[in-house]
């Protein structure tokens, strides 16, 4: 058979492949992707579970927009604003208390659009039988999935960032809809402000290197009604952008100035319209990773940072993505930089904001973990992108099956599926046996008498929130906060507690979950002060109480 080339028209890799057949829509794709999302949605009816800590205050804060009322980020441990999730908490708010639940399934559905768009990626960078093996890489992905159930954020900012790369790759400097993805992602993250950033670079090499080309071989200039006929027509030209193919003219560079500065322009005016600090955000999150001791320094953070992917991807995995690096860079340069790009940006991002200070966590290095499977699909798959009959494509594929066998056996080993379904039906427990106890007769009536409310630490305290429908954090304090201040000389807020208050206090592996959780929880804000009696017992929660 004859044989074709890796590249695109206009390019040349360094291996010969079989002639396939360009197949855009694919069937048995559409067919798994509607069952994925039956699959997901079963799960969703299934196992039910509620936000977590940060998706839950992106609801609060969400309902307090709806009610025309100021957020207020400044709650003790707030976690970091981002404007793209409290939109989404209004719309979820509309919903009353079910929108807790509508939040989690935004992340479920955003999981989903992860796993189509890494299909899509690699079909189109390295062929259908290879993204079909990155789909199965990213949807075995369980902790991913594990985030995905518990409502984190940080799945529909993975979704954007790599369908925002597959459009590039697709089209090369589609500008607009890549601009307009990565401007979402920088809603929810930073991070995607540097991509795209460089994403603008990118687009307006062609102009700048047209312009440079253009000086080097301008003639000199001539003079007359002829001369200056042609000038006006080269701007013209300039100004329209040229023929289709030619280098984007000034305006639309400035359109997508525009899109590279939206994102950080609206994350700024949120935080100086709600703090009258521009730079809240940064503030707030720099010394809350302080307090909770998640910075490293470079060397941890490099450490960190392989531990992290091991942790996500596990180990057979990234080592065939980094195999699949090599393979790619070494035979299929043109189809693997823009992936690579991606991958490249996001690690440096993470290095940078760890060593430079931030909080170091492995949820954020999920982004550089999912743009590594196709690269790992590629080491086991990239036989298909060979002549069929070929030595090297048999010992590929045989090579590949080790790799799949192996990998298989380590995740079994290493992977419980029990674990898993036991820590979401703990959070689904925690959260209604809360419910259950703020909603219970004796408890009610307590807080009717005196309002305020304590819980041992933050982690409860927007659920608590959730449930109760408060306005505002007034009346919900954390014990570890009035310990902290009593220890700073700041009586205030351990005097309220004192005085009248209901506290409620974790129970069994509630308190481990919900208690004592980070760096300076003290196991004293688990005992009852003296005056206080119970009036609720539950399974996860004692109410005790002073009025």
């Amino acid at each position: 058979m004859q044989g074709a080339t890796l590249s695109r028209p206009g390019g040349a890799d360094h291996v010969r492949t079989s002639r396939r057949r360009d197949v855009r829509t694919l069937p048995w794709a559409r067919i798994a992707l509607a069952g994925l999302c039956l699959a997901a949605l079963a799960g969703y009816f299934a196992f039910p579970t509620y936000p977590t800590y940060d998706s839950f205050y992106a609801l609060l804060w969400g309902r307090d927009v709806l009610h025309l009322t100021p957020p207020d980020f400044g709650v003790y441990r707030g976690p970091t604003e981002h404007p793209l999730a409290i939109a989404f908490g209004v719309l979820c708010s509309l919903f009353g208390q079910g929108g807790a639940r509508l939040m989690v399934l935004g992340s479920i559905l955003s999981f989903v659009a992860l796993v189509a768009g890494i299909y899509r990626l690699t079909r189109l960078c390295f062929g259908t039988v290879v993204a079909a093996l990155a789909a199965l890489l990213m949807l075995s992905r369980l902790f991913d999935a594990n985030l995905a159930a518990q409502g984190y954020l940080d799945i529909t900012f993975i979704a954007l960032i790599v369908w925002a790369t597959a459009l590039e790759v697709q089209r090369t400097r589609w500008g607009t809809p890549v601009f307009a993805l990565l401007a979402a992602a920088g809603l929810l993250r930073p991070d995607a402000w540097v991509l795209s950033g460089a994403y603008w670079l990118w687009c307006a090499w062609p102009a700048a290197a047209a312009v440079l080309s253009a000086r080097r071989e301008t003639p000199p200039p001539t003079s007359g009604a002829e001369g200056a006929a042609g000038a006006t027509g080269t701007r013209s030209a300039e100004v329209r952008g040229g023929p289709a193919g030619s280098p984007p003219s000034l305006g639309r560079l400035l359109g997508y100035a525009a899109l590279v500065a939206g994102a950080p322009l609206i994350w700024i005016a949120c935080d100086t319209a709600v703090t009258g600090d521009p730079l809240y955000s940064l503030h707030s999150t720099a010394v809350l990773a302080a307090e909770l001791e998640r910075t490293q320094g470079f060397g941890a953070v490099l450490s960190d940072t392989w531990r992290y992917l091991v942790r996500i991807d596990k180990a057979p995995v990234v080592i065939g993505g980094i195999a699949g690096i090599a393979i790619g860079v070494l035979l299929t340069p043109r189809r693997s930089r823009v992936p690579l790009a991606t991958l490249s940006l996001l690690l440096l991002v993470y290095v940078g904001e760890g060593a430079g200070g931030a909080s170091v966590i492995d949820r954020y290095m999920l982004g550089t973990a999912a743009m590594l499977l196709p690269f790992c699909a590629l080491a086991i798959g990239g036989w298909s992108l060979l002549e069929r009959g070929s030595l090297l494509r048999r010992v590929w594929m045989a090579a590949g099956a080790a790799l799949v066998l192996y990998g298989a056996i380590a995740a079994v080993s290493v992977t419980s599926l029990g674990n898993a379904r036991t820590q979401l039906s703990y959070q689904d427990d925690f959260t209604r046996g809360l419910a259950a106890a703020l909603h219970a007769p004796a408890v009610r009536a307590e807080l009717r008498r005196c309002p305020v409310l304590t819980l041992p630490d933050n982690k409860l305290i927007p659920a608590a929130r959730w449930i109760l429908n408060t306005r505002d954090q007034h009346d919900i304090l954390a014990r570890s906060e009035a310990r902290a201040d009593l220890d700073a000389g700041r009586p205030a807020l351990a005097r309220r507690i004192e005085h009248a208050s209901v506290g409620v206090y974790p129970l069994g592996a509630a308190v481990f979950k919900e208690a004592i959780v980070d760096i300076g929880d003290a196991p004293l804000v688990q005992a009852p002060p003296p005056g206080f009696r119970r009036i609720y017992t539950g399974r996860y929660y004692a109410i005790y109480g002073n009025c």
